[in-house]
């Protein structure tokens, strides 16, 4: 998340607007939405108060130099400051519906909390009506979405109705879809383009629980994938690839194989160095390179059983070469960086890098630069 030093010409509240350009005010305005217009000089400035004093109250200036047209956007006047929701130009797209989890996991990169935060909702639903130009995918997190019941369906309808070409990715830990009202509630006739991304980390309870540190979290999660597939909803499996988790993987998707064919796709992610994860560094910070070949007998078990795969998160010297085309760029823009060492490497255009604040915490390997073809010479 974006914070962008701002000035404004009126006091702010912080609710949702979008970003435009004082040129295309007259052609993307509607009566509904309230609108930032880019207003760096004092000729433009005067001519938003114009616009403002002959009706149109839903319009205000903006200037900053961190902004782009299209951008969605939370002011905050007293903090001459605003948070950039949405900004058209990213290759990952993602809103944030609530911090409260009923899972409490040894490496959540966002620790949940218990306040209420229902405003999340709301912003979240104003940001939808605020994009102007549909993403390819949206994301969905949290927190755990599921939590939200009904407000969860909300949001997915309104997606389909104003977004209906994108593909909404919710991450959920799928537990409460062990419970039939809720699965009812969300899931039924449901027509959004939507594909869960639920996390296992174990193939017997106390692996599971352990790692989620929730007991009976291993069975409501079988449970709510279950009814995923009795919904005929696109499932993709999550891993994050800590400790207790590598010295089992090959199990793990042993288990995936045999018991849950129906997956879409598994994916396999390295550890985000932020959160609780710091607090449980011992089971959480690994050099991925130093488990290869636990990988490379899960990436063969996955292959056997007919098991879509990819790894994100790795930086490709932390990947054995047989396994880099199965690599995907999925670090969040604002969240990925490289390190000197990756400019003098020749794949750096196919490699997700690192996360931003890994000097806070480890990286997942030891960066190296690596003289290799491309991945697309390679394919």
């Amino acid at each position: 998340m974006r914070r962008v030093a701002a000035t404004f010409d009126v006091d702010m509240a912080p609710d949702v607007h979008r970003v435009v350009e004082l040129e295309s005010i007259a052609g993307e305005w509607a009566a509904e939405l309230k609108f930032c217009v880019l207003a760096n000089s004092a000729a433009d400035q005067a001519q938003v108060r114009l616009l403002r004093s002959s009706g149109l109250t839903n319009v205000f200036a903006i200037s900053g130099e961190g902004f782009e047209v299209g951008d969605v956007i939370a002011p905050n006047g007293q903090a001459t400051e605003a948070v950039v929701l949405f900004r058209e130009s990213d290759r990952h797209h993602a809103l944030l519906l609530t911090n409260r989890c009923n899972s409490y996991c040894l490496m959540c990169s966002q620790p949940p909390t218990k306040p209420d935060d229902s405003w999340l909702i709301h912003q979240a639903l104003d940001v939808i009506r605020h994009i102007r130009s549909s993403p390819d995918v949206l994301g969905l997190s949290g927190g755990e979405p599921l939590l939200l019941g009904s407000d969860l369906r909300v949001i997915l309808d309104l997606l389909a109705v104003s977004h209906p070409n994108t593909r909404v990715e919710v991450l959920t830990n799928g537990r409460l879809f062990s419970r039939p009202d809720v699965a009812e509630t969300v899931l039924k006739n449901l027509a959004t383009n939507v594909q869960w991304l639920v996390p296992l980390y174990g193939h017997a309870d106390f692996l599971h629980d352990f790692v989620v540190q929730s007991p009976g979290a291993f069975d409501e999660t079988i449970a709510g994938l279950l009814a995923l597939q009795m919904h005929a909803q696109p499932i993709q499996l999550r891993i994050v690839l800590i400790e207790p988790v590598l010295s089992t993987l090959d199990e793990l998707c042993g288990f995936i194989g045999r018991n849950l064919p129906f997956i879409r796709m598994l994916a396999l992610m390295a550890c985000e160095p932020i959160g609780f994860a710091l607090a449980n560094r011992q089971q959480c910070e690994v050099d991925l390179a130093d488990w290869g070949g636990e990988l490379s007998r899960a990436a063969k078990t996955l292959a056997r059983h007919q098991i879509p795969f990819i790894f994100m998160n790795f930086p490709l010297c932390g990947l054995p070469k047989s396994l880099w085309t199965n690599a995907h760029k999925s670090i969040s823009d604002w969240k990925n960086t490289y390190i000197d060492e990756c400019n003098r490497c020749s794949v750096k255009n196919d490699c997700s890098g690192l996360f931003a604040w890994h000097e806070r915490g480890w990286k997942p390997t030891t960066i190296r630069a690596i003289k290799e073809p491309s991945l697309e010479q390679i394919h």
